[in-house]
């Protein structure tokens, strides 16, 4: 940890290796959750709605409660681990407080609200499909940014100032 709290990982390339390879692995995880998303229902209302409440014109099911259950379960812990890894990373990259809070708060929130949005589709109102979408966006649209600022914080040339980023 005091590679990262006195910026040390900048000058220790395999600290630099390690992160940006890990950074990689998420990267991989950012595009393939988006593939996910598109092979499953896309961005368009019908095809959220068809995808938790079926599809009589695709002979779809309905989603399950039992089966909604395990994918919330399992994707609840995951998407907390995943989050708290890159945002506590984001505590090293030297930006604004304000900004820091942002690309913490909205990237938690999101993928918190898309969880729950389709059990609302399913179980309340299927007008809650835009909610998933818009969602499904932001998470994306902040996780995408977040992965960026990291690369950046980890590669940037500037090795003189500390990453702590307090005061900022």
């Amino acid at each position: 940890m005091k590679y990262m709290v006195n910026g040390g990982f900048k000058v220790n390339p395999f600290m630099r290796l390690t992160l940006s390879l890990t950074l990689v692995f998420f990267v991989v995880f950012w595009t393939t959750n988006f593939l996910l998303f598109f092979q499953k229902t896309g961005l368009s209302y019908k095809a959220v709605v068809d995808y938790y409440l079926g599809s009589e014109s695709e002979f779809t099911a309905p989603r399950s409660y039992q089966g909604m259950l395990e994918v919330t379960h399992f994707h609840m812990p995951m998407m907390g681990m995943v989050m708290l890894l890159l945002t506590h990373l984001l505590m090293f990259v030297p930006i604004r407080n304000g900004w820091r809070t942002f690309w913490v708060v909205v990237p938690f929130l999101s993928a918190f609200v898309g969880e729950a949005s389709g059990w609302l589709v399913r179980f309340i109102h299927p007008g809650f499909a835009y909610l998933k979408i818009a969602a499904f966006c932001t998470l994306q649209i902040s996780l995408g940014g977040v992965l960026v600022l990291l690369f950046w914080g980890i590669w940037r040339k500037d090795c003189s100032q500390t990453t702590s980023g307090a005061g900022k």
